[in-house]
């Protein structure tokens, strides 16, 4: 995965309605031993089609900068130098050693599979299994790390616990192999994968080491053997990426001798491949040289429509060869729903991208502190230098909220992944239990798909497809919707709905724990008094003016009289006739 201002890909806990729920079990029930490739589909060893609901461990052996909010001079390496330069390289590795212990953990596993995910694709740092080229002792020679692989054994024993799949995905070759130097933490003042046979034989003899280790281990889905190479062969001056590259002759040639090393020790495993130009140009690679083989494509910011994947399904009807996406997301809950509904139709398992970072389009995101703030505002700008002690102190904390019970769970995100794509029923985000003085929060919408749940006209980002950034969530907090909602930055914790444009609604799942009349407040702000609101509940509407508060973030009330609430189950929507104004919350009123 790649800093999305770099990568141009040319194509690039609720309740779950019972046909999912049953979907979901049969696919759990056929997850049995080794997985092979069957013409173009993936199957288990009883012939069951087998789709890979999976999810990736990005930035965990391997931080790409922008999970880290670092985007000056953002590869790992150089995050890790500098870092020491702050605060000394003792402290510099207790924070790595105390990230890669929190980072993945059997709740991280247990969590995904409880979710509903059947495979993880572990994004591997080839550091972590031997040393590079430059530090060998002996040249020409492997010296082999246990962490990688102690760390590789670890969540192989979690996802056997939970009779789910583990992809390994080599995302950091030894020399790196691309231009985009963050994804594969790429040194350029050292040779790449393609300027040095010593370090293509390092990384074939690092494939034949993991193949014999896993051969017999029929949790261990396959072996992606190339994370998105991007490398000009032919053109490196134009084509740096490798996008237009035609034959790919060195990647193919590659491929073929890590294949045959890890043949000689394992027959079973799948074979995973890439193109180039971030794993889409399959030009002069096909035909495939295995019998156990799939290829891989990674899918971003574009639409989700049949045309976004036709050249893949006609390669795999071409090639008789199946086909999975092993790289995806980074996007609204919306761009998630659709690409996932799109790729289920066409029977195409996938991988999200990624589990956790510091954001909030993923089910995990890592919160941030001040100090952390302080050191990220520094490694980008050079400006306004952390007291070392400081600096750790913001590392340290960072890592600690790499735990999941540290970190914000996403239900939403999770929500859009597993239910939306199969139903347009909406559900409360919260319980919203209603009786006098209960307040709820407007960005606590239900939760559901655009058109049901909510109506946004800014829903996601399809720049690929339209040259046009799309924002989703416009301030990218709390929620991953369409809807814009920003921190309240004079209170705790606290958010509220705003860039509201006419046509806009939200909608609430109340229940009445008191049923009758009640007096609504809703807190706004705006800078005008052109707004208006269309408050319904169960379809019976009453229309208020938004005054002008004074400004977007001085908050007023606006009462709405006479809102009958039936026993149980109500359904509210506020609904912008004219946008301008800021949301933050409906104050229930008993009697009034």
């Amino acid at each position: 995965m790649l800093i999305q201002s770099v990568k141009n890909i040319f194509s690039a806990k609720g309740l779950v309605m019972l046909s999912v729920v049953s979907l979901l079990s049969i696919q759990g029930k056929a997850q049995q031993g080794f997985l092979k490739a069957d013409g173009k589909k993936i199957v288990d060893e009883k012939g069951h089609n087998v789709l890979l609901r999976g999810m990736g461990l990005g930035g965990w052996m391997l931080q790409e900068g922008y999970m880290l909010h670092v985007n000056n001079d953002s590869r790992q390496y150089r995050i890790r130098e500098r870092l020491e330069e702050l605060m000394g390289p003792a402290e510099t590795k207790e924070f790595y050693d105390t990230w890669l212990a929190n980072g993945t953990r059997k709740i991280d596993v247990d969590s995904m599979k409880r979710w509903g995910f059947n495979s993880i694709r572990l994004p591997m740092h080839y550091n972590l299994y031997t040393l590079p080229i430059e530090k060998e002792p002996v040249k020409g020679q492997n010296t082999w790390l246990d962490k990688g692989f102690k760390m590789t054994d670890d969540l192989l024993a979690w996802c056997k616990a939970n009779h789910m799949y583990l992809i390994l995905d080599l995302h950091a070759t030894p020399g790196g192999q691309g231009n985009d130097l963050n994804i594969s933490d790429r040194n350029p003042d050292n040779p790449s994968l393609w300027d040095s046979e010593a370090n293509q034989q390092k990384m074939i003899a690092l494939w034949r080491k993991l193949a014999d280790r896993y051969k017999n281990e029929p949790n261990i889905a396959g072996y992606d053997i190339i994370n998105e190479p991007n490398f000009g062969f032919d053109d490196p001056v134009n084509d740096k990426n490798g996008l237009h590259e035609k034959t790919n002759a060195p990647l193919r040639k590659l491929m073929v001798e890590i294949t045959a090393a890890i043949r000689e020790v394992d027959k079973k495993h799948i074979i995973i491949i890439e193109g180039n130009g971030w794993g889409n140009n399959y030009n002069g690679i096909l035909p495939t040289w295995d019998k156990n083989m799939v290829l891989s494509f990674h899918k971003y910011w574009n639409y989700n429509d049949q045309k976004s994947v036709e050249h893949i399904v006609k390669t795999r009807d071409q090639y008789n060869v199946p086909v999975w996406l092993g790289e995806t997301g980074e996007n609204s809950n919306v761009w998630l729903t659709e690409a996932i509904g799109l790729l289920e139709k066409n029977n195409i398992g996938w991988a999200l991208w990624p589990l956790k970072k510091m954001g909030n389009n993923n089910p995990i995101e890592i919160p941030s502190n001040l100090n952390y703030n302080d050191v990220a505002n520094y490694l980008n700008t050079g400006k306004h230098k952390p007291k070392e002690s400081n600096v750790y102190s913001g590392t340290m904390e960072l890592a600690t909220y790499a735990k999941l019970e540290n970190a914000i769970i996403h239900h939403d995100v999770i929500d859009a992944i597993f239910r939306q794509p199969h139903t347009t029923a909406t559900k409360p985000f919260k319980a919203n239990k209603v009786k006098n003085g209960t307040v709820i929060n407007a960005v606590d919408y239900d939760l559901g798909r655009n058109g049901f749940a909510y109506f946004d006209t800014d829903t996601a980002d399809y720049h690929v497809s339209t040259g046009k950034y799309g924002k989703g969530n416009n301030g990218h907090v709390y929620r991953n919707d369409g809807v814009d909602i920003a921190k309240d930055s004079t209170e705790y914790n606290s958010y509220f709905v705003d860039d509201i444009e006419k046509g806009e609604w939200l909608q609430y799942t109340v229940k009445a724990i008191t049923p009758g009349a009640y007096s609504v407040k809703l807190k706004v702000a705006a800078a005008a008094d052109d707004g208006k609101i269309s408050f319904s509940v169960n379809g019976v509407a009453q229309t208020v003016a938004v005054p002008s508060t004074g400004g977007f973030k001085k908050w007023q009330s606006i009462t709405i009289k006479n809102v009958k609430l039936k026993a149980g189950s109500n359904k509210i929507k506020v609904y912008a006739d004219m946008g301008g104004y800021n949301f933050k919350s409906l104050e229930f009123d008993k009697g009034k």
